[in-house]
């Protein structure tokens, strides 16, 4: 698929019904819990791309120690573009609260950016730390000095462009943190007044839904779709209409024409001569551009080869 996105939870919160219900792949639901033992993958076909859901097993306390299998149910969700934290309405917050800190301790951070902190180890010259224009609360140098001798660097060039904490230091030094979007999924709002709805309307990242009435299932697939940041590109063979069926899904970070080439085949970008481009990125229509280009959602781009 274009993107992986992994559903989250603890066990019996209503997963397994919503791939059921969005992906028409069958995944056991019951009333008991752990009725999922392993990672149940479907797809869904939204707006031309291929969304692989996978549907993890539960989550529960002590997870990040390896507790109910857990280490491999949050190794498998640091792997997915965009996490769905699914919660039940009764008792979110206390849910959210122990899920966060399973995935935290295991290095995932949700909802977060990278913080804006270079690091770069040394042979000798000791500990140098230098500080952005932005940067209003430097950290005193005995605080930095302190972090890294505790992974046994002692000596360092660290570069901090704004304003940070010793948490995003460590993560910085550590080096194995993942930086996941999450949407938090109320499930079973069914069971909720109207006053509750609407407090819950207001809190960033969240969508409530009711996956055993279908209610806002297609709202949710907005949220996703939204969060993956991707966009789509359509190919145009010369002399013919565009191909509007399947177009090729870029994520926006990396949507260069070369990475557009890369996505069709590897070897495309060895005969590449020029493309011609129509769209939003395109001062006029064609503009004739070379791979480093960027492409905006729905242009339609055609190859020129050299012979």
């Amino acid at each position: 698929g274009d993107a992986r996105i992994g559903l989250v939870g603890f066990p019996s919160v209503g997963k397994s019904t919503l791939l059921t219900k969005m992906t028409g792949t069958f995944s056991e639901a019951a009333a008991y819990e752990f009725t999922t033992l392993t990672a149940i993958p479907g797809m869904i076909h939204y707006k031309g791309a291929r969304l692989q859901l996978l549907d993890l097993p539960g989550i529960i306390e002590g997870a990040s120690d390896g507790k109910g299998r857990g280490r491999q149910v949050i190794s498998t969700a640091r792997t997915c573009s965009v996490i769905i934290m699914v919660l039940d309405a009764l008792k979110p917050l206390t849910h959210k609260k122990l899920i966060e800190k399973e995935l935290e301790g295991f290095g995932m951070r949700l909802n977060k950016s990278p913080p804006a902190i270079t690091f770069r180890r040394k042979d000798k010259g000791g500990i140098n730390v230098v500080y952005g224009r932005n940067v209003t609360e430097p950290f005193e140098q005995e605080t930095v000095v302190s972090v890294l001798k505790e992974y046994r660097v002692v000596s360092a060039d660290v570069n901090i462009r704004e304003n940070s904490t010793i948490d995003d230091l460590v993560d910085v030094v550590e080096g194995n943190r993942v930086y996941v979007p999450c949407i938090y999924a109320m499930n079973k709002i069914d069971q909720l007044t109207l006053e509750e709805l609407d407090l819950i309307g207001k809190v960033r990242h969240y969508c409530p839904i009711s996956g055993h009435l279908d209610w806002n299932l297609s709202g949710l697939l907005e949220h996703v779709w939204e969060y993956c940041d991707m966009i789509r590109v359509y190919t145009k063979p010369k002399g013919e209409e565009p191909d509007w069926e399947e177009p090729v899904v870029l994520p926006r970070k990396k949507c260069t024409v070369e990475n557009f080439c890369n996505k069709i085949h590897k070897l495309m970008i060895k005969n590449f001569k020029h493309a011609l481009v129509w769209g939003q990125s395109a001062k006029h229509r064609p503009q004739r551009v070379g791979k480093d280009h960027v492409l905006m959602d729905e242009d339609i781009v055609q190859i020129v080869k050299n012979i």
